[in-house]
This record gives C-alpha cells, structure tokens and sequence, in this order.
C-alpha cells in the first residue's frame, strides 16, 4: 500500500507519497521515476517519504512551503522523531539512492554524498501534519507499470525532438543549398553580362 498526499502551498499541487512498511518502501526505492525526491529523518527510524516534482525540475527548485510540508510529514511518521525537537531531515534525488544486496530491507545508501541536503525541523506543527493528512488517500498502485509507463513516454518524447531535429538540420541544409545556388546563379549572370557588354561594344557602330 502506498500513501498519497497533496501539498498546495505552492503555485501548484504537488503530490507526496510514501511505503506503507519497508516492503513497500523497497518497491518504491526500485520503481521511483527521475522527478522523484527522497526524504528520511536523519540517523533515525522513520518513513520514506517522496516528493514528485514536475518533470525538468531539480531539488534546487522544491519551493521552500513544499519542502516544510516534506520535512513535517517524515518527522510525523518517525517513531522516535515525532517525539523531539530540533531533528534533522534528509534529501536527495531518487537517482542518488544506492540499494545494493547486502543491506537489510528498507536500508538505503547513496551514490554521492555531495548530492544530500538537510533540513532542520524545530518541531512538529500540527496544523502542517492535519492539513496533510486530509488529502491522504490509500491506494495499491502498479509501481512496474507506472514506471515503465513513464519511461516510454520520456523515450517516445525524445525520438519526437530526434526527428523534430533531423527535419530542422535537413531545412537548414536545403536553405543553405539554396542559398548557394543563388549565388553561384547571380556570380554567373554577372559574368555573363561582362562578357556580353565586352563582346557587342564596337566603337566603329558611331563612326
């Protein structure tokens, strides 16, 4: 099962979801999309927590109401985290998450450690955590699916711009063609027009 929330403090709605348990949390680690962002209280035991952002933005660009709501709902679904003050939150994209076979279910590490960010909560806000959780929605999704749905979206997406490219480079090379045809055709007929004004001026006409 996978919990879905919706933070609209931004200029619009962004969805946020997390694993019902580590099982579903080691399905979301493999099934995450690229937009995806990760986060998890920091040294402490607490949910894994997804942020989805509109497809060509990056972590730098998490409007910092939308990042508060994230960092909220992790510390809430923290065991120990929810009970204290001044905890820290971790970030990164879903790219940087590294799963390799010897760690325990639901462990995680990351690729490079220069791409994690945190956050520091002060405290729980109540009003953050209820608004929150009015928009949650329970729901058992094909995470395979969904994914491999995307993926072929972003490929059929980028063989469009491929042929969209080779038709600009193919006129870009008929106007270049044309262009040199044009002046291959105006150097001739100038050249012609010498040759004829040499060849018809005969000065014994106005004798």
């Amino acid at each position: 099962m996978v919990f879905y929330f919706t933070s609209s403090v931004a200029d619009r709605p962004y969805t946020i979801y997390m694993g019902k348990d580590k099982h579903e949390n080691e399905d979301l680690i493999k099934y995450g999309w690229p937009e995806d962002i990760w986060f998890h209280v920091d040294k402490l035991s607490s949910a894994h927590v997804y942020l989805r952002l509109p497809k060509g933005h990056t972590i730098n660009e998490i409007p910092a109401e939308v990042l508060i709501d994230c960092a909220q709902l992790v510390k809430n679904n923290s065991i120990q985290g929810c009970k204290m003050n001044n905890i820290n939150v971790v970030y990164t994209p879903w790219a940087n998450l590294k799963k390799t076979g010897d760690m325990d279910v639901g462990q995680i590490g990351f690729h490079k450690h220069k791409e994690v960010k945190l956050v520091t909560v002060e405290k729980k806000v109540n009003e953050i955590v209820n608004r929150l959780e009015k928009t949650k929605v329970e729901n058992f999704p094909d995470l395979a699916a969904e994914k491999e749905s995307r993926d072929r979206e972003e490929r059929n997406e980028k063989k469009a711009q491929l042929q969209e490219l080779k038709k600009q480079e193919k006129e870009e090379q008929m106007k270049r063609k044309e262009m040199e045809d044009l002046r291959s055709y105006t150097s001739l007929m100038k050249s012609d027009n010498m040759q004829t004004n040499e060849d018809g001026y005969d000065s014994d006409d106005f004798m």
